[in-house]
């Protein structure tokens, strides 16, 4: 007995390489392509969960930790997406908006360009900051204080832990 003819089947689609990223990592892809990104990143010896719980702080603890920042006001939340307005120390204001998740949050307005990131390291938590004054209409930070910014920023971390 014969087998009836198959109709034929679809041509197979490429499998394309797949790479799971950790926050961290995943802040690196982000902020390599934007021009004058710089991210800062450290490892503290503190559980994850308590780490994250300062810096997922948004109304508290962040303000504390990122030093250009008198306080920022989560405005609306709809599961991870995030409106939120940001006070400089400086009194200048902006309406950022982004994920905010365990782990991760990226906040971005006009002007102002906000990224933290934490996973997991053994006994302690890997960390990453970016962000700074953004070129409007363009993907670029303006880099001035870039880097000092997350150096304080890890100190400031670090203190609170």
């Amino acid at each position: 007995m014969t087998q009836p003819p198959q109709p034929p089947q679809p041509p197979q689609r490429p499998q394309w390489p797949r790479a799971d990223l950790d926050p961290v990592r995943r802040l690196h892809a982000l902020a390599s392509g934007i021009s004058g990104a710089h991210v800062t990143e450290g490892r503290v010896d503190a559980p994850y969960a308590r780490v994250w719980a300062l810096l997922g702080d948004l109304e508290g603890e962040f303000g504390r930790i990122t030093p250009d920042m008198r306080g920022l006001r989560v405005l609306r939340r709809d599961g991870e997406r995030v409106e939120a307005l940001a006070i400089s120390k400086y009194g200048m204001r902006a309406r950022l908006r982004g994920v905010h998740r365990p782990g991760w949050c990226w906040l971005q307005s006009r002007f102002l360009l906000l990224g933290v990131a934490a996973a997991p390291d053994g006994d302690g938590t890997r960390v990453a900051f970016t962000g700074g004054v953004r070129v409007p209409g363009r993907a670029a930070l303006v880099p001035v204080g870039v880097r000092r910014e997350g150096r304080r920023s890890l100190e400031r971390l670090t203190a609170l832990l």
